[in-house]
């Protein structure tokens, strides 16, 4: 029980939640619906990003014996050499699911890799640290649509907004264990809500489904027909409250421990920020499927949240 504890507090296993809505957003942003290959970009994105876990405690070894003596490794809980060895084995499993899933998905999975390591080995420690974390997490995304459609340029724009919430989370991050200044909780926060406005105001491809255009892809009840007349009647369409809804409880999730942090940026309070903007990563990439049309997609990767949220008592998420 105990080394299956450390293996879990090392790897983040809460934190696992929040990365198969990278795919599933990405593929339903490439204007496709989940797949088989859309499965193996998932198993592919969860590989890598625990690679990314195990590392990073690899290269923060010496770090975290003076800063935070009780994690795994410095604790003695688990070898040095088995974490290095577990972040390579994750890396080649990773790539090799990529693989299967085809060379579109392999093209983005490689520099996902290198981003990954690069983070880890140096960049976390230099001002192009949370531009690299943010630009790992929308290849993620992008991964899903090159798995599942081969074309992952349709959803670039998506992914520009998922890393931009990356970006914030990541800066807030790197105060985690001093605290003291409010600027980044703030400027996170700041973030988070003009992220949330984009997002409830919807994108192309609903504004396409709302006049009549392809069906919204998410099942009967969010399906064109009845989108169109919801919107002569005036009202919000179900799709709309849903895309809404979703992005409400993004800015909540994020905004209210950025909130606290900005007003007392002890350590305590920053962690809880990080742990929030990790946390809300789920309901944006959900609020990411329902602005492109995919109802029942958007309320499968909201309910990966719950899931998250009960895990987390157990094992830290930051």
């Amino acid at each position: 029980m105990s080394r299956r504890r450390a293996w879990a507090e090392l790897l983040r296993l809460p934190a696992l939640f929040t990365v198969p809505g990278d795919a599933l957003s990405g593929a339903v942003a490439a204007g496709a619906r989940p797949g088989p290959r859309t499965l193996l970009a998932i198993g592919s994105s969860l590989c890598l990003y625990e690679a990314g876990m195990a590392l990073n405690d690899w290269a923060d070894r010496v770090e975290d014996a003076a800063e935070r003596p009780h994690r795994p490794l410095p604790s003695g809980r688990i070898q040095p050499s088995s974490a290095l060895a577990a972040a390579c084995a994750l890396t080649a499993a990773g790539l090799g699911l990529a693989a299967g899933a085809g060379r579109p998905a392999l093209a983005v999975a490689t520099p996902l890799a290198a981003t990954v390591w690069a983070y880890d080995l140096g960049l976390k420690h230099t001002p192009a640290g949370p531009v690299a974390m943010a630009a790992a997490r929308g290849l993620d995304h992008l991964l899903g649509a090159a798995a599942t459609t081969g074309r992952p340029r349709p959803a670039l724009s998506s992914a520009a907004l998922l890393g931009t919430h990356t970006l914030a989370v990541t800066a807030v991050s790197r105060r985690e264990t001093q605290g003291g200044t409010s600027l980044p909780p703030l400027a996170a926060l700041g973030v988070t809500a003009v992220l949330a406005r984009v997002v409830a105001a919807g994108g192309r491809r609903e504004e396409s489904a709302v006049r009549g255009g392809p069906a919204l892809r998410g099942g009967p009840s969010l399906q064109g027909g009845q989108t169109q007349r919801g919107s002569l009647r005036g009202g919000p369409t179900p799709g709309q409250a849903l895309r809404t809804a979703l992005a409400a409880t993004y800015a909540v999730t994020a905004g209210r421990p950025y909130t606290h942090a900005a007003l007392n940026p002890s350590p305590p309070l920053t962690q809880r920020a990080v742990g929030g903007g990790i946390r809300a990563t789920i309901p944006l990439q959900a609020a990411l499927a329902a602005r492109a049309g995919a109802g029942l997609t958007a309320l499968a990767i909201a309910a990966l949240a719950p899931l998250g949220r009960r895990y987390a008592k157990k094992v830290s998420i930051t």
